[in-house]
């Protein structure tokens, strides 16, 4: 298989991206989903957390107060390198599970992607076979997520003042997809590196 990594600073439409590719025929793992399961009740993560930020990170039905952990892990460089340190290894363990199952039965130019927000701050770019970057204007990425999405603006900024910065995204994909049109403007730019992904693959 030809192993994609994808990424993008948060509200960039990096997730838009994924499913164009996924639509594709891309078999798509996204880090997200992944980051949402190990939090999950009865998972050791969440213990772990919880004893980190504090109990009443739970709430009554054991599951994860997302804005709380947000509100006390984003506070400095401190407290974001504790919430790595708890959950970064548990996530890259399980994404590298899902990614080992696709490849059983895989052939050798099949395209798998790994939708990762936080690719290149968990150091993993390099065990990809292409980087493809999403890139947006932070602005805007501010306003789709505070006004689409009913975020908290100050959360958003934390977020990504605790994200690489765009240039060193850029200086590092093999493939970069600029986000600054039309949703068909994005589905045109990610057809073409689509493209240029499955003759990479092919002629590996």
């Amino acid at each position: 298989m030809y192993l994609i990594g994808l990424t993008g600073g948060i509200g960039s439409g990096k997730s838009t991206v994924a499913s164009r590719l996924a639509m594709h025929g891309c078999d798509v793992v996204d880090a997200d989903a992944v980051a949402r399961e190990v939090v999950a009740p009865g998972e050791p993560v969440l213990a772990d957390l919880a004893e980190r930020f504090g109990e009443d990170l739970l709430r009554p039905d054991g599951s994860l107060d997302r804005a709380t952990l947000a509100a006390r892990a984003f506070v400095d460089d401190q407290t974001r390198a504790d919430l790595d340190r708890i959950t970064h290894p548990r996530i890259a363990g399980r994404i590298a599970e899902r990614v080992a199952t696709i490849g059983l039965d895989a052939p050798a130019d099949h395209l798998v992607v790994v939708d990762h927000p936080l690719l290149f701050e968990t150091e993993q770019a390099t065990r990809f076979d292409a980087v493809v970057v999403v890139l947006a204007d932070a602005e805007a990425r501010v306003r789709r997520l505070v006004e689409g999405r009913g975020l908290d603006e100050q959360d958003v900024r934390a977020r990504m003042r605790a994200q690489v910065s765009d240039a060193e995204r850029e200086r590092a994909a093999s493939h970069v997809i600029v986000n600054d049109g039309t949703l068909t403007d994005l589905e045109e730019r990610v057809d073409r590196v689509y493209e240029d992904l499955r003759q990479a693959a092919a002629a590996r």
